[in-house]
Order: structure tokens, then C-alpha cells, then sequence
């Protein structure tokens, strides 16, 4: 994998700042912390992004503060901007096909009805960026879902989440940059 690109979903605003909806802007944020490289806000690329130069490699952090369902006008833009071509964007987003504390890696497919992918999608013209999916569960009934992924998760299911993206954080270089099946197989396997 040569990832050129990071970018975590999530809504803007500090209502939102601990919904299960914003594990995306979790991850990226650790990530930043780790890099003491600080989000900073880019109106040009509708989000905050920070620039990551370590072990050789020269890549990009970006949380959209555009809300979830305009992710793509943030990420096309700053893809376009850097020449970042589709099979080198990492998208981090909420999975509610998979329970709290597993993830799942993967390169194209569906949205499966995730807004932020579909808009994405649309901006990019493809589907064929990679996706960490983060699971935060499923409240059991589709005309629940809004408040659930808009709802801030109990202490056992956030500690699961956190988890996971705490395990993310200390594989992210074979994640980012090794071989594509060995991070695959990392990621995937995971077990909290």
C-alpha cells in the first residue's frame, strides 16, 4: 500500500465531537497527536489537514468540515489539488455492519447506504479508494439508525471503539505503507 492520503469522517461541531458517527475524526485526530503535526483548518480544502514527513514518506491528514454527507467536496479537492490518485486515499468512517472494536479493511465497493462514501464516491468518480471501517454496531431497526450514529455510545461500546482505533494507531505504518495483503490480514484480524 502507498497511501499519499488520511482522511477520517465525521460532522463538524462540538455536539457532535463524541458520536459514533465521528469515529473517523478519532483516528486521524490520534494520529496527529502521535505526529505532533496539528490539524489545521484549510478553507481551500473545506477541512483541517496537517502535512506528515517521517520515515521517508510524505503524506496528508484530513478531517472535512464539511458535514458527513458532503465529505467528496473535501476530499476532491484537496486529491486534485496534490494529484492524489483514487488507490492512494484512505478513507476512516463509521461501520455499522460490524460490532464495537472491529474493523475491517478494504479497497472499493459499495457506500452501503453511508453518505460520506456516496459523496466521496461521486466526487472521486470511483470507488476505488480504501476504507478502514471502523464497526460501532447496529441499533437493530433502519429507522433507527440516524439517532444511533448521531448518539453518543455507552462507556463498554466507546472503550471497544477506542480500542480498535488504539490498535489502528500502532499498526498504521504497516496499514499505510506495507504490503497490502500483511496489512489486510493486521487489520482484519483484530480481535478486542
Amino acid at each position: 500500500m502507498n497511501i499519499a492520503l488520511v482522511v477520517g469522517l465525521g460532522n463538524p461541531g462540538s455536539q457532535y465531537t463524541h458520536t459514533r458517527h465521528n469515529a473517523g475524526f478519532w483516528l486521524v485526530e490520534q494520529l496527529s497527536t502521535h505526529y505532533r503535526a496539528p490539524l489545521r483548518d484549510e478553507p481551500r480544502f473545506f477541512g483541517a489537514t496537517a502535512r506528515i514527513q517521517a520515515n521517508a514518506r510524505d503524506w496528508r491528514l484530513l478531517k472535512p468540515s464539511t458535514f458527513m454527507n458532503l465529505s467528496g467536496q473535501s476530499v476532491g479537492a484537496l486529491a486534485q489539488f496534490y494529484k492524489i490518485p483514487p488507490e492512494s486515499i484512505l478513507i476512516i468512517h463509521d461501520e455499522l455492519d460490524l460490532p464495537p472494536g472491529k474493523m475491517k479493511l478494504k479497497q472499493g465497493g459499495g457506500h452501503g447506504g453511508h453518505n460520506g462514501l456516496k459523496s466521496i464516491q461521486a466526487q472521486l468518480g470511483t470507488a476505488d479508494f480504501w476504507r478502514l471501517r471502523i464497526g460501532i454496531g447496529h441499533p437493530g431497526h433502519r429507522d433507527a439508525v440516524t439517532g444511533f450514529v448521531l448518539g453518543i455510545p455507552p462507556a463498554g461500546e466507546r472503550d471497544a471503539i477506542h480500542a480498535a482505533i488504539d490498535y489502528a494507531i500502532t499498526q498504521h505504518e504497516t496499514l499505510l505503507f506495507g504490503d497490502t495483503t500483511n496489512a489486510v490480514n493486521t487489520i482484519n484480524s483484530f480481535i478486542n
